[in-house]
């Protein structure tokens, strides 16, 4: 083994531009892609070919850029399929699926003549992170479509489709379905050192052997050492963001006089922080 390959993961991490790509994005994985997609859009038909269109949309705004990465595709019948890596929580995250679904949608208008029949879309996002903000609503999965009052489908040509990783807690022993084993290999790819026995089959041969690191030139490693330290560098981001915020919060709650347990359970900051931050304000009065 050459010196410059990574000692530590045998894997990619499935959730950088370059391991995502590189799994579903180019041409030679295309089987990959479309064995993903067959098990967890929920169409009457299998997709039986895909045709890539522009592969790496770039947002326009730098974090966006940074925290989504998205394929763009078609299959025979015009239907147009998103699937995005989103790595880490933006502002207005319903609002900017919404928006994004319907430019395919204004692609299709033809010129002259036309009755405003669309294709279907099909908006897949895989997301690094937890949207739900209340227990209640947290699901793994989650299928959007236009309903009407009564819950029936109104209109069945944009669909939505969101899948909260951090939510899938699916054991080996509990994966039943393809689109069980396709979570699981997603969710736990950079841990594996081996092919799980239960993801031994020929489609899943071939995804390990893609993201064996060891396989790569030693231009695809720098390349993948790049987008690897930006995944790590934006989610150092986001985790330092998350823990300021909680502090403020806990600070407030405790010039409140609320109960130690309550602020600790409320913030999900450790005692002994919750602590520090006390006898500190208590300095400063």
């Amino acid at each position: 083994m050459a010196d410059f390959k990574d000692k530590k993961a045998k894997y990619i991490n499935p959730y950088t531009d370059f391991g995502f790509k590189r799994l579903f994005g180019v041409e030679g994985n295309k089987d990959l892609l479309l064995d993903f997609l067959n098990q967890v859009l929920p169409r009457k038909f299998p997709i039986v070919d895909l045709t890539f269109g522009n592969t790496e949309n770039t947002p326009e705004l730098e974090f966006e850029r940074k925290a989504i990465f998205d394929i763009h595709c078609k299959d025979k019948n015009g239907e147009t399929f998103i699937v995005e890596m989103q790595k880490a929580k933006i502002k207005h995250f319903k609002d900017r699926a919404l928006f994004y679904i319907t430019l395919p949608v204004r692609e299709q208008a033809l010129k002259g003549t036309w009755n405003f029949e669309l294709e279907p879309i099909y908006y897949l996002a895989i997301l690094d992170f937890e949207y739900d903000e209340t227990e209640e609503c947290r699901k793994f999965e989650r299928y959007v479509n236009l309903k009407d009052q009564d819950g029936d489908i109104f209109y069945d040509k944009l669909n939505f489709k969101f899948l909260q990783m951090p939510l899938f807690t699916k054991k080996e022993t509990e994966l039943v379905t393809q689109y069980d084993k396709w979570c699981f290999f997603l969710k736990h790819l950079e841990e594996f050192d081996d092919i799980p026995t239960i993801l031994n089959e020929p489609i899943f041969q071939k995804a390990f052997k893609t993201a064996e690191i060891a396989k790569f030139s030693r231009e695809e490693y720098d390349r993948y050492q790049e987008s690897l330290l930006n995944y790590i560098e934006l989610k150092g981001v986001v985790d330092t963001s998350k823990e300021e915020k909680a502090i403020e919060i806990a600070k407030e709650l405790i010039l409140l006089n609320v109960a130690k347990e309550i602020v600790i359970q409320s913030t999900k900051i450790s005692s002994d922080t919750i602590e520090n931050l006390i006898n500190e304000m208590k300095i400063k009065k």
